[in-house]
């Protein structure tokens, strides 16, 4: 049985009289409502870019090796999974323990020690309001770092976050507050640096000119740009589908498509490119595309300003999120979707998508540029035509066969068959049924489109095919609404922040594996999924749920209430009930003048604590998930010395445990 409470769109199926009963496939649906025409000159902003912050250009000393040249890893609103990049990764030559300078005068507002992350983090708040993010340290310096090292003894744990008040902690631009590290998220050696506003806005350091440290004078590479379409009537090349075209040319001559696409309907833009720095191999994001139509502003981006953390994971929907976990190629939507509120475009009434006309040529231009104002300029052309029905034929294709997806609303149904005539398709619900003309046929495969906002269907059947094929999308679930979905198997719900556009939800269960939609649909925020498990769980203390990831798992968490577990999670994908008994391994590794270094791990659910003592008195120890590795620091003079009975007891998230005792 099926419940789906508050505004559930799965209300009405809409069949009209006869004249609905075809959807004829040069038509737009009914339900298309995207009718803007090409840009005028006037554009304006879709949502308001952040203020503008005025800051000289030498306000802020650069925090390595200031004065002498110097090498990013990354520039500020790369795109990464889940978010913009918000900051520098300045280079430290490979190794760690080169001096951090603070960038301007000020007073330590927080520092955090954590493995994850931005590992061991200092922010420095300035007169002018703005702070600086200095993340990935080695160690803390001056005497913040005593104490640290006090509150962590007081605490009785490493792991720690501290605030300050201003006259507590002061700098002064140039002092050396820290040592350059690899500790949290880090994948090598760097400095993380970051400016921010006083509303934790993340802002790119090099927008207001630059530093003489870091030289750029290579404009930005495009690789590929892609047209997609938009809207029922959509097509490119005749297909409704994302084509791609790399351009020919270089970052100096600039890059073109060669060859006049011909496009129906709505169509967007897509684009994938890189920078690269002076002297540097490296790649790093393009920092503002600009796009014109026959001359006219379309479209711009500028990646100056991204809100943390509340705008940063909105990353996954400025990318195209489902293609790059698919084919792996992140490339960047020249349009503003729907339920993407990043206050970085300007844009006009179409927000950058661009409606054609059959008969009209659109000559477009995107423009590259990095925040050294380096300029690439790429260009393609496009020829608006009717979406009319075609087909060709292949005597590959045996015997029939049916398969389908979901593209933003549209159900997108394919079928092989080798037929003379391309027949309908018939969408049932209930008793009723919905007659689909195909929309072309391509080698003896026939495209069949229909807008899911007309109601959802229960299955579908095609001639030569005896069962009808059963519609896996239970329910569309819209954004910016609480919802809650229930079954048999489980229950979900949804936040008003959850989505970033409407779900067409797809769940299923079998032999103790629960599937949600899968990892290709990003969330915005968290979803609370209750698991309901067909056989009683015996050890319910040690049995969580795990996120299923091709042979491995990765631990979600558990809150048992009755027969039913809990979780909050923003990955979807393949959930099972483990049961963890198995309790973390540690061995000690080395011991002696330098400390004690311990390896430790767990089979699965993960470490959730540690504790060394030594004669029975706390120990502070130092955690790097990244190679497993417990250790003591010789800058600790506030522990016990090391000798004596040592004991270290860890704890997995499971609550199994395992204490290791040695003599020092």
């Amino acid at each position: 049985m099926l419940i789906v409470l508050k505004n559930s769109l799965l209300s009405t199926w809409l069949l009209a009289g006869p004249a609905m009963l075809l959807l004829a496939s040069a038509a737009p649906s009914a339900c298309t409502t995207d009718t803007d025409k090409t840009e005028k000159p006037a554009a304006k902003a879709a949502t308001a870019p952040p203020d503008t912050v005025a800051v000289a250009k030498d306000y802020f000393l650069f925090p390595i090796k200031p004065g002498k040249p110097n090498l990013l890893a990354a520039s500020m609103g790369e795109l990464r999974p889940n978010h913009f990049h918000g900051g520098l990764d300045i280079k430290t030559d490979g190794v760690v323990g080169l001096p951090v300078y603070a960038s301007a005068d000020g007073y330590i507002s927080r520092l955090k020690q954590s493995s994850f992350g931005y590992g061991n983090v200092l922010y420095i708040t300035h007169p002018n309001g703005l702070v600086t993010v200095y993340g990935h340290l080695n160690q803390f310096k001056g005497p913040v770092a005593q104490e640290l090292l006090k509150r962590q003894y007081e605490k009785q744990t490493y792991e720690l976050e501290l605030f300050f008040k201003p006259g507590e902690f002061e700098v002064k631009r140039g002092d050396v507050v820290a040592l350059s590290g690899n500790t949290g998220g880090s994948a090598g050696p760097h400095l993380h640096w970051e400016v921010r506003d006083a509303k934790d806005t993340q802002l790119n350091p090099l927008q207001w000119g630059g530093f003489a440290e870091i030289q750029d004078h290579v404009p930005p590479t495009a690789v590929m740009t892609a047209v997609e379409p938009l809207s029922i009537d959509g097509r490119v090349q005749g297909r409704f589908e994302k084509r791609l075209f790399a351009p020919k040319g270089t970052n100096t001559t600039g890059f073109a498509v060669a060859d006049t696409i011909p496009v129906a309907g709505t169509v967007g833009l897509l684009l994938q490119g890189f920078d690269r720095f002076d002297n540097a191999w490296n790649k790093n994001g393009i920092q503002r595309v600009e796009v014109r139509v026959n001359g006219e502003p379309h479209y711009t981006h500028a990646i100056n300003g991204v809100g943390f953390p509340d705008e940063t994971r909105q990353v996954n929907h400025h990318t195209d999120y489902e293609y790059m976990m698919s084919a792996g190629r992140t490339m960047e939507k020249l349009w503003v979707d729907e339920g993407n509120t990043l206050p970085i475009y300007e844009t006009g009434p179409s927000k950058g998508r661009l409606r054609t006309e059959p008969g009209k040529v659109y000559t477009v231009e995107m423009r590259l540029s990095d925040s050294y104002g380096n300029t690439t300029p790429l260009r393609m052309v496009l020829r608006g035509v009717a979406p009319e029905y075609w087909q060709t034929r292949s005597a590959a294709v045996r015997k029939p066969t049916l398969r389908y997806d979901v593209l933003r609303n549209i159900l997108r149904v394919t079928c092989d068959d080798t037929t003379r005539q391309a027949p309908n398709l018939t969408l049932l619900r209930g008793n009723r049924q919905l007659q689909l003309k195909p929309s072309y046929t391509d080698q003896s495969r026939s495209v069949y489109l229909y807008d899911l906002r007309a109601g959802l269907p229960d299955s579908m059947r095609f001639p030569g095919i005896r069962l009808a094929q059963r519609f896996d999308r239970v329910a569309a679930i819209p954004a910016q609404t609480e919802q809650l979905f229930s079954n048999q198997h489980l229950n979900i719900a949804f936040g008003p922040t959850t989505l970033f556009d409407t779900l067409y939800l797809q769940t299923s269960y079998k032999n103790g594996l629960w599937t949600v939609q899968n990892p290709r649909t990003p969330l915005l925020a968290p979803i609370r999924v209750t698991l309901k498990p067909e056989v009683p769980v015996a050890d319910k203390r040690r049995s969580a749920v795990y996120l299923i990831r091709g042979n491995g798992s990765i631990y979600q968490g558990s809150k048992w209430e009755g027969e039913a577990v809990s979780f909050s999670t923003k990955i979807l994908g393949q959930y099972r009930i483990l049961t963890d008994t198995t309790a973390p391994s540690a061995r000690l590794v080395s011991k002696g003048y330098g400390g004690l270094v311990f390896k430790v791990g767990d089979d699965l659910s993960g470490l959730a604590s540690y504790r060394l003592e030594i004669n029975g008195q706390f120990k502070r120890l130092r955690f790097e998930h990244k190679n497993a590795t417990l250790y003591t620091e010789r800058e600790d003079t506030l522990g016990p010395p090391l000798r004596g009975t040592a004991r270290l007891h860890i704890t997995d998230q499971a609550g199994n445990e395992k204490t290791l005792t040695f003599q020092l």
